[in-house]
Protein backbone atom coordinates (compact mmCIF):
# COMPACT_ATOMS: atom_id res chain seq x y z
CA UNK A 1 0.00 0.00 0.00
CA UNK A 2 1.35 3.35 -0.92
CA UNK A 3 1.65 6.59 1.34
CA UNK A 4 0.24 9.45 0.47
CA UNK A 5 1.84 12.93 1.81
CA UNK A 6 -0.94 15.35 2.45
CA UNK A 7 -0.16 19.51 2.46
CA UNK A 8 -1.99 21.20 4.99
CA UNK A 9 -3.99 24.26 4.43
CA UNK A 10 -6.43 26.30 6.45
CA UNK A 11 -9.91 25.63 4.64
CA UNK A 12 -12.59 27.65 5.94
CA UNK A 13 -15.98 25.81 7.28
CA UNK A 14 -18.70 25.87 5.10
CA UNK A 15 -22.40 24.70 5.57
CA UNK A 16 -24.09 23.00 3.24
CA UNK A 17 -28.11 23.26 2.61
CA UNK A 18 -29.58 20.33 0.29
CA UNK A 19 -33.52 21.45 -0.63
CA UNK A 20 -36.40 19.39 -1.43
CA UNK A 21 -35.78 19.59 -5.05
CA UNK A 22 -31.95 18.24 -4.33
CA UNK A 23 -30.75 21.10 -5.54
CA UNK A 24 -27.46 22.28 -2.86
CA UNK A 25 -26.47 25.83 -1.69
CA UNK A 26 -23.17 26.88 0.20
CA UNK A 27 -23.07 29.36 3.41
CA UNK A 28 -20.25 30.90 2.75
CA UNK A 29 -17.98 32.82 5.73
CA UNK A 30 -18.10 36.25 2.97
CA UNK A 31 -21.80 35.94 3.57
CA UNK A 32 -22.75 34.55 -0.04
CA UNK A 33 -25.36 31.89 -0.36
CA UNK A 34 -24.35 29.79 -3.51
CA UNK A 35 -25.52 26.81 -5.52
CA UNK A 36 -23.03 24.04 -5.48
CA UNK A 37 -21.41 23.48 -8.59
CA UNK A 38 -22.62 20.05 -9.29
CA UNK A 39 -26.55 21.94 -9.12
CA UNK A 40 -25.19 24.23 -11.68
CA UNK A 41 -23.78 21.89 -14.24
CA UNK A 42 -26.81 19.51 -13.77
CA UNK A 43 -28.40 22.40 -16.30
CA UNK A 44 -26.41 20.76 -18.93
CA UNK A 45 -28.24 17.22 -18.86
CA UNK A 46 -31.35 18.12 -17.06
CA UNK A 47 -33.18 17.77 -20.31
CA UNK A 48 -32.34 14.45 -21.60
CA UNK A 49 -32.50 13.34 -18.19
CA UNK A 50 -35.93 14.40 -17.95
CA UNK A 51 -36.74 12.43 -21.80
CA UNK A 52 -34.81 9.03 -19.93
CA UNK A 53 -37.15 9.36 -17.07
CA UNK A 54 -40.17 9.55 -18.73
CA UNK A 55 -39.45 6.70 -21.14
CA UNK A 56 -38.17 4.38 -18.92
CA UNK A 57 -40.57 4.90 -16.18
CA UNK A 58 -40.41 7.04 -12.94
CA UNK A 59 -40.23 3.42 -10.88
CA UNK A 60 -37.69 2.11 -12.33
CA UNK A 61 -35.30 5.29 -13.44
CA UNK A 62 -35.57 5.83 -9.48
CA UNK A 63 -33.90 2.40 -8.90
CA UNK A 64 -31.32 2.99 -11.41
CA UNK A 65 -30.26 6.42 -10.39
CA UNK A 66 -30.30 4.66 -6.16
CA UNK A 67 -28.35 2.16 -7.81
CA UNK A 68 -25.94 4.27 -9.07
CA UNK A 69 -25.37 6.73 -6.77
CA UNK A 70 -25.54 3.88 -4.20
CA UNK A 71 -22.43 2.41 -5.44
CA UNK A 72 -20.30 6.35 -6.22
CA UNK A 73 -20.83 6.85 -2.80
CA UNK A 74 -19.49 3.75 -2.42
CA UNK A 75 -16.58 3.76 -4.63
CA UNK A 76 -15.97 7.54 -3.54
CA UNK A 77 -15.54 6.78 0.16
CA UNK A 78 -12.78 3.58 -0.57
CA UNK A 79 -11.13 6.50 -2.73
CA UNK A 80 -10.89 8.61 0.25
CA UNK A 81 -9.91 6.28 2.58
CA UNK A 82 -7.43 5.09 0.24
CA UNK A 83 -5.57 8.07 0.18
CA UNK A 84 -5.88 8.74 4.05
CA UNK A 85 -3.41 6.22 3.99
CA UNK A 86 -6.43 3.70 5.73
CA UNK A 87 -7.07 -0.10 5.42
CA UNK A 88 -9.61 -0.37 2.17
CA UNK A 89 -11.78 -3.58 2.26
CA UNK A 90 -13.94 -2.74 -1.14
CA UNK A 91 -16.19 -5.69 0.11
CA UNK A 92 -17.39 -8.77 -2.85
CA UNK A 93 -19.86 -5.86 -5.00
CA UNK A 94 -17.28 -3.29 -5.21
CA UNK A 95 -14.35 -5.07 -5.44
CA UNK A 96 -14.00 -5.38 -9.53
CA UNK A 97 -14.22 -1.74 -9.79
CA UNK A 98 -12.31 -0.48 -6.87
CA UNK A 99 -9.40 -3.16 -8.55
CA UNK A 100 -9.62 -1.40 -11.50
CA UNK A 101 -8.88 2.09 -10.41
CA UNK A 102 -6.49 1.62 -7.75
CA UNK A 103 -3.51 1.89 -10.15
CA UNK A 104 -4.47 5.03 -10.76
CA UNK A 105 -4.83 6.25 -7.58
CA UNK A 106 -1.52 5.33 -7.25
CA UNK A 107 -0.46 7.99 -9.34
CA UNK A 108 -1.34 10.46 -7.05
CA UNK A 109 0.20 12.49 -3.98
CA UNK A 110 1.16 15.38 -2.45
CA UNK A 111 -2.89 15.69 -1.43
CA UNK A 112 -3.91 19.69 -1.08
CA UNK A 113 -7.92 18.73 -0.88
CA UNK A 114 -9.57 15.51 -0.18
CA UNK A 115 -13.54 15.69 0.06
CA UNK A 116 -12.82 19.41 0.82
CA UNK A 117 -15.40 22.25 0.84
CA UNK A 118 -14.24 24.88 -1.91
CA UNK A 119 -15.93 28.09 -2.94
CA UNK A 120 -15.35 30.90 -5.56
CA UNK A 121 -16.44 34.44 -5.10
CA UNK A 122 -15.70 34.79 -8.39
CA UNK A 123 -17.70 32.34 -9.92
CA UNK A 124 -20.33 32.81 -7.38
CA UNK A 125 -20.54 28.95 -6.56
CA UNK A 126 -19.29 26.61 -4.11
CA UNK A 127 -18.91 22.77 -3.48
CA UNK A 128 -17.01 19.77 -2.59
CA UNK A 129 -14.07 18.75 -4.51
CA UNK A 130 -12.71 14.78 -4.80
CA UNK A 131 -9.47 15.54 -4.73
CA UNK A 132 -6.66 18.08 -5.70
CA UNK A 133 -3.03 16.87 -5.73
CA UNK A 134 -0.32 15.78 -7.80
CA UNK A 135 -1.27 13.41 -10.16
CA UNK A 136 2.27 12.26 -11.80
CA UNK A 137 3.65 14.92 -10.32
CA UNK A 138 1.46 17.71 -11.69
CA UNK A 139 -0.77 19.41 -10.05
CA UNK A 140 -4.47 18.79 -10.66
CA UNK A 141 -7.99 18.68 -10.10
CA UNK A 142 -9.15 14.92 -9.89
CA UNK A 143 -12.90 13.57 -9.88
CA UNK A 144 -13.78 9.99 -9.46
CA UNK A 145 -16.56 8.44 -11.38
CA UNK A 146 -18.45 5.31 -11.77
CA UNK A 147 -20.32 4.60 -14.56
CA UNK A 148 -22.01 1.01 -16.02
CA UNK A 149 -20.67 1.65 -19.32
CA UNK A 150 -18.08 3.16 -21.09
CA UNK A 151 -17.96 6.77 -21.78
CA UNK A 152 -16.53 9.31 -24.36
CA UNK A 153 -15.56 12.95 -23.86
CA UNK A 154 -18.77 14.41 -25.46
CA UNK A 155 -20.77 12.58 -22.98
CA UNK A 156 -19.29 14.17 -20.15
CA UNK A 157 -18.90 17.91 -20.53
CA UNK A 158 -20.21 18.56 -17.26
CA UNK A 159 -17.38 16.83 -15.32
CA UNK A 160 -14.81 18.92 -17.38
CA UNK A 161 -17.04 22.40 -16.50
CA UNK A 162 -16.99 21.16 -12.49
CA UNK A 163 -13.80 20.23 -12.62
CA UNK A 164 -12.92 23.53 -13.81
CA UNK A 165 -15.23 25.96 -11.43
CA UNK A 166 -12.91 23.56 -8.73
CA UNK A 167 -9.82 24.79 -9.86
CA UNK A 168 -10.69 28.46 -10.08
CA UNK A 169 -11.72 28.22 -6.67
CA UNK A 170 -9.13 26.52 -5.36
CA UNK A 171 -6.58 28.95 -6.56
CA UNK A 172 -9.16 31.87 -5.57
CA UNK A 173 -8.49 30.35 -1.35
CA UNK A 174 -4.80 29.15 -1.64
CA UNK A 175 -3.29 31.38 -4.68
CA UNK A 176 -1.88 28.08 -6.54
CA UNK A 177 -3.14 27.88 -9.98
CA UNK A 178 -3.78 24.45 -10.64
CA UNK A 179 -5.10 24.12 -14.97
CA UNK A 180 -4.90 20.39 -15.18
CA UNK A 181 -8.31 18.57 -14.53
CA UNK A 182 -8.16 14.51 -14.53
CA UNK A 183 -11.37 12.76 -14.47
CA UNK A 184 -10.56 8.81 -13.25
CA UNK A 185 -13.57 6.76 -14.36
CA UNK A 186 -14.13 3.34 -12.71
CA UNK A 187 -16.99 1.29 -15.57
CA UNK A 188 -18.57 -1.94 -14.62
CA UNK A 189 -16.68 -4.87 -16.09
CA UNK A 190 -14.77 -2.84 -18.27
CA UNK A 191 -11.06 -0.73 -17.42
CA UNK A 192 -11.01 2.14 -16.42
CA UNK A 193 -11.23 5.64 -18.26
CA UNK A 194 -8.70 8.64 -17.93
CA UNK A 195 -9.93 11.56 -18.83
CA UNK A 196 -7.14 15.03 -19.03
CA UNK A 197 -8.30 18.24 -20.04
CA UNK A 198 -7.09 21.70 -19.35
CA UNK A 199 -9.07 24.24 -16.71
CA UNK A 200 -9.01 27.06 -19.86
CA UNK A 201 -10.73 24.57 -22.32
CA UNK A 202 -13.95 24.91 -20.20
CA UNK A 203 -14.18 27.64 -17.74
CA UNK A 204 -16.14 29.73 -20.26
CA UNK A 205 -18.99 27.03 -20.69
CA UNK A 206 -19.11 26.84 -16.94
CA UNK A 207 -19.59 30.83 -16.70
CA UNK A 208 -22.71 31.03 -19.03
CA UNK A 209 -23.99 27.83 -17.62
CA UNK A 210 -23.72 29.73 -14.40
CA UNK A 211 -25.73 32.70 -15.83
CA UNK A 212 -28.00 30.31 -17.35
CA UNK A 213 -28.83 29.27 -13.63
CA UNK A 214 -29.05 32.82 -12.14
CA UNK A 215 -31.58 33.91 -14.88
CA UNK A 216 -33.26 30.33 -13.69
CA UNK A 217 -33.12 30.42 -10.08
CA UNK A 218 -32.06 34.36 -9.37
CA UNK A 219 -29.37 32.75 -7.03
Amino acid sequence: MNTFNHIHHEYPSLERITHSDGSRVYKTPTGGTYPSVTTVTGLLKKKSIQEWRERVGTAEANKISSKAAARGTRIHGLCEKYLLNEQVDPGYFDKSMWDSIKDQLNRINNIHALEQRVYSDHLRVAGTVDCIAEYDNKLSVIDFKTSSRKKHRDDIHDYFMQCSAYAVAFEEMTKLPVNRLIVIMAVEDEDPLIFQERRDTWIEGFVDLREEYHRWKNI
